[in-house]
């Protein structure tokens, strides 16, 4: 994947932290990232099926941040809403209904075009960081919908694995761990790279550059290799390559 010198992405593995509000975790991030030049944001609110909270909640915490924000459910055309963003968000929720109605609302293109093409600032909370990737097949969430394909936004090449938890070793849970589902995943021949973020963490990309921010560690999973564990700080820009 060719790098987009304009790409900018911001994604988060939860938007609540425990101990904390919406989005309380990471506002400095989000200010940061989104700068002083940005007044509106555009709010993608598809992945819960009350929009309408779903926005208010959203809203209330970015005007506490100093910036508007819309929901592009209350758009009379989707589509054009998206195509005039000055920044998006994508917040979390269940990943398959988010991919789903992208693509119903025939958003999915146009998004993707002004993120990589137009250098639109994307921020994205779990299943919203999930639709940022190549695909969401290392979602945690379950298929209540079926979109017509897997393939997401690919706005950067490999997949993320939001809210990552690591196997606890005193339980006695008979279940496939996090780590084990990813090594599933893995034995398929089509497959990607799994960037594993544990709540607190998240990757900032700016361009070709991308640096692992938060509070918390990630767990990177490339096929055929033992897991790595990545610090707050940490340079991943070879995962964009």
């Amino acid at each position: 994947m060719t790098a987009p010198a304009s790409r900018r992405l911001l994604l988060i593995s939860n938007s609540t932290l425990s101990g904390s509000g919406y989005l309380d975790h990471c506002d400095t991030e989000i200010k940061t990232f989104l700068g002083r030049g940005i007044k509106k944001v555009l709010f993608i609110p598809y992945a819960l099926k009350d929009r309408d909270s779903y926005a208010a909640t959203a809203q209330k915490k970015f005007n506490e941040m100093g910036y508007e924000l819309e929901s592009i459910h209350n758009a009379s055309t989707p589509s054009s809403a998206a195509a005039k963003a000055e920044a998006i968000f994508v917040g979390g929720g269940n990943t398959f209904r988010l991919l789903k109605s992208l693509y119903d609302e025939e958003v999915i293109d146009i998004i993707r075009d002004r993120i990589l093409k137009n250098g639109v600032p994307y921020i994205g909370s779990s299943a919203g960081t999930n639709v940022a990737t190549a695909t969401i097949n290392t979602t945690n969430d379950m298929p209540i919908v079926y979109p017509p394909s897997f393939a997401a936004l690919g706005l950067v090449p490999f997949n993320i694995n939001p809210h990552y938890l690591d196997p606890d070793t005193s339980s006695t849970h008979m279940g496939e761990t996090r780590e084990v589902r990813i090594q599933q995943y893995h034995e398929e021949e089509t497959c990607r790279t799994v960037l594993g973020l544990r709540e607190g963490c998240m990757l900032r990309v700016e361009g070709s550059r991308a640096t692992l921010l938060g509070c918390t560690n990630a767990r990177l999973f490339i096929k055929g290799q033992q897991p790595v564990e990545y610090r707050t700080d940490a340079d991943l820009s070879f995962l964009l390559q």
